[in-house]
């Protein structure tokens, strides 16, 4: 980036816990989420939000465009697993699913995006995280097969 370059990219990065079991316990939830700020920090950018639900998370990142969100993920992805391991967090085996969704957002958007990955707990009351991602994908035209999307554990249907 050449002098005189100034920019902010805003990104709200989602994704799941394997097999989107319900495995980020709220006793320690929060502790993850400072982990993971720190790390994002430590990359030299910086998180607006961060919250999410037992099986899945979503964390808006104010980004310099001289930094590579894939690169960024992987990170917050290793680092946060190796965490939850190393602080025995889990009882069960913790991994991150594959993938991501990653959607961009003007800067007037932001109060509202906040507000959203604030009352995370709220919505999902009314609405499943597969529904709300596929609303995700719906409303930013993002073109994607169903049988592609993360592993969608049905409770209940398991045996189908």
């Amino acid at each position: 980036m050449g002098v005189g370059t100034y920019s902010q990219i805003y990104i709200q990065v989602v994704f799941a816990v394997k097999g989107r079991n319900s495995l980020i316990h709220s006793s320690w939830e929060e502790e993850l989420y400072k982990y993971i700020t720190g790390i994002v920090q430590n990359n030299g950018q910086k998180v607006l939000a961060i919250n999410g639900m037992p099986d899945h998370i979503h964390i808006l990142i104010g980004m310099k465009p001289s930094c590579c969100l894939s690169d960024l993920v992987r990170e917050i992805k290793k680092s946060s697993n190796a965490f939850i391991k190393e602080k025995g967090f889990s009882n069960f085996k913790f991994e991150w699913q594959a993938g991501y969704g990653a959607f961009s957002y003007s800067h007037s958007a932001l109060d509202h995006v906040i507000a959203y990955i604030n009352k995370q707990k709220e919505h999902h009351r009314a609405k499943s995280f597969k529904d709300e991602y596929k609303g995700f994908l719906t409303k930013f035209q993002v073109e994607h097969k169903d049988e592609y999307l993360f592993e969608w554990i049905d409770k209940g249907h398991e045996d189908e």
